[in-house]
């Protein structure tokens, strides 16, 4: 009954099921659900899940194969490009056109492709307007490969194609093999030696043919033209050779045990400094590398290795090794050929531009050497005897005096402003004329420290007279002084209390009241009078930077020059001149 159930369940969608076989499909759906029944197996013999929902697992009336399968959701599996397939190269389909056909290319008239791009040669006029020579179509293949065929390098390859090169290599080979007969058979001599000789050359000549293995080769050939170890850079003729000592010899890091000696270098197997100390060098066994590289001739070997490779790239046949004598006299050749083009090309350069005369000078001996000049010195250093020796004279001008002056300038520096003068007058400007004692003078009593001298003098001289005067004094006038001054401070403190109101007034040269009468200086007020003049005439930004470089405290004498310059519009004389005749 399970089995008719399960056969009715994937039955043709339109087929209605009774009403006892659509339980029965139930208890087996619930049956399947829970582990107790088989679950449906589908074509292929897997076994499908009872939980997924009917609505999956039922194919549509479009899909259904009658039986109970999950085939209609998966996506159908292409068959991949096997490897050895790939695009039929140059194939067309079928016969070319007759007509030009919409679409097509306009240069060939081709349906597969655009003009742009087309692979065949341009045309003057395409098929589109010639209407002629239509090519076909061509076929157009897609492969879909697998993950290895997609990244194979040699996926297309057609091994056969490289017959054509070996078949022309061999030709090539042959034509060169032949030409080369000819020549030895066009050669008169019977030298063995020669003839060898001159298929040695084409063979190295003939570049573009490559090399025979047929042919004899000298193994040693690259060895002999090769560079030392480390001391060329061209990979070709680079060879290696390890750095050994014979096994009987002492080894270079066992001569001195003491880890601060010479360093030694177990890579390259080198040891540049002397591993002893406070031995003479020739008398170690062995004194380090450099010591053996820079002594005896090994400097000429190295300027004569070093020419011999130069030579040897130029394309010159010079070996120190092999001919070692040829090496040296091409070496000297060149030196003396070398020293007689410098030499020309000195003598070239003279009689261009001279200046041979600056060339010649003094052998070092007669330049530091002895002379028959006899000098004889005092104890005090005078010369008693001879001519003393001139002293070097320096490129700059030297006891040049300017504007009368009997100094140099910078003979004389002042500490006070810091600054270089002139010695003879004490000037402290480069382009002044000299004063001579005069100046020094002037400059002494302008200096700060003599005005300072003179100011603290006057001082002194006042406080002096000052104290003199006092003591002259009567003890009448003494008496009247001090009645005087305590008079004024009980003045001056009721009058305090009146004036709590306005600024207070600076007792010197304050405002007199009525009836006092004031002492004023002549001297001091002809001086004010001119001072008070003197700022009439300035300008209003010179009267107050004046004015604030200037005292606060005002004197009774400038008091009076002030009432007394000041212009009343009232008085018809007070514009008045008198004209100086």
């Amino acid at each position: 009954m399970a089995e008719r159930a399960q056969l009715l369940s994937t039955s043709v969608p339109g087929h209605k099921l009774s009403r006892e076989e659509h339980r029965k499909q139930k208890d087996l759906d619930a049956a399947r659900k829970a582990g107790t029944a088989p679950a449906a197996l589908d074509e292929a013999g897997k076994a499908i899940n009872p939980h997924i929902p009917e609505y999956i697992s039922r194919a549509p009336w479009y899909a259904d194969i009658g039986v109970a399968s999950l085939a209609h959701q998966r996506r159908p599996e292409a068959e991949p490009t096997p490897i050895s397939e790939w695009y039929d190269r140059g194939a067309k389909v079928g016969p070319a056109a007759k007509k030009y056909r919409k679409g097509a290319c306009e240069n060939c008239g081709a349906m597969t492709h655009k003009k742009q791009d087309c692979v065949e040669r341009p045309r003057k006029r395409g098929a589109k307007f010639s209407n002629k020579d239509i090519m076909a179509d061509e076929v157009i293949e897609s492969f879909d490969g697998t993950y290895d065929a997609k990244r194979d390098r040699w996926n297309g390859y057609n091994p056969a194609s490289y017959k054509d090169v070996v078949d022309e290599y061999e030709a090539m080979e042959a034509a060169r093999q032949k030409y080369r007969e000819e020549e030895i058979d066009k050669q008169t001599s019977t030298d063995m030696a020669a003839v060898k000789k001159v298929a040695k050359v084409k063979k190295e000549g003939d570049e573009d043919f490559g090399s025979s293995d047929e042919d004899e080769e000298d193994e040693d050939k690259y060895a002999e033209a090769a560079d030392q170890v480390g001391q060329s850079l061209d990979a070709k003729n680079r060879i290696t050779v390890r750095n050994l000592r014979i096994r009987e010899d002492t080894a270079k890091y066992l001569i001195n045990l003491n880890p601060e000696s010479a360093y030694y270098d177990p890579k390259t197997r080198a040891m540049r400094d002397a591993p002893e100390q406070g031995v003479a060098q020739e008398d170690m066994k062995f004194a380090g590398d450099n010591f053996l590289r820079y002594s005896g001739e090994a400097t000429n070997m190295q300027k004569l290795q070093m020419f011999a490779w130069q030579s040897s790239q130029r394309g010159h046949n010079v070996h120190a090794q092999a001919n070692p004598t040829a090496g040296e006299l091409l070496h000297r050749e060149f030196q003396e050929k070398k020293e007689v083009l410098k030499d020309s090309s000195k003598v070239s350069i003279l009689a261009k531009y001279g200046g041979e005369e600056h060339l010649e000078r003094l052998p070092k001996e007669l330049l530091s050497g002895q002379t028959e000049n006899y000098v004889e010195y005092s104890r005090t250093g005078e010369v008693v005897k001879g001519r003393e020796r001139a002293k070097a004279r320096s490129k700059y001008d030297e006891d040049v005096y300017i504007n009368n002056h009997t100094a140099v300038w910078g003979s004389y520096f002042d500490r006070d402003s810091a600054l270089w003068g002139f010695a003879c007058c004490h000037s402290l400007i480069a382009g002044s004329y000299c004063t001579g004692e005069a100046g020094k003078e002037a400059t002494t009593s302008s200096s700060v420290t003599a005005l300072l001298d003179s100011a603290s003098e006057r001082r002194r001289i006042d406080e002096e007279a000052e104290a003199e005067r006092a003591k002259r004094k009567t003890l009448a006038e003494q008496h009247a002084e001090n009645i005087a001054s305590a008079s004024g401070k009980d003045k001056d403190k009721a009058d305090k209390g009146k004036r709590a109101d306005r600024a207070e007034i600076p007792t010197y040269g304050k405002r007199p009241e009525e009836g006092d009468e004031v002492e004023l200086d002549k001297d001091r007020l002809r001086k004010a009078l001119a001072e008070e003049k003197k700022r009439k005439q300035m300008g209003e930004d010179e009267a107050w930077a004046q004015s604030k470089k200037s005292k606060i405290d005002v004197s009774q004498e400038e008091l009076e020059a002030y009432r007394l310059s000041r212009q009343t519009y009232e008085d018809p004389m007070a514009n008045y001149q008198d004209s100086e005749e």
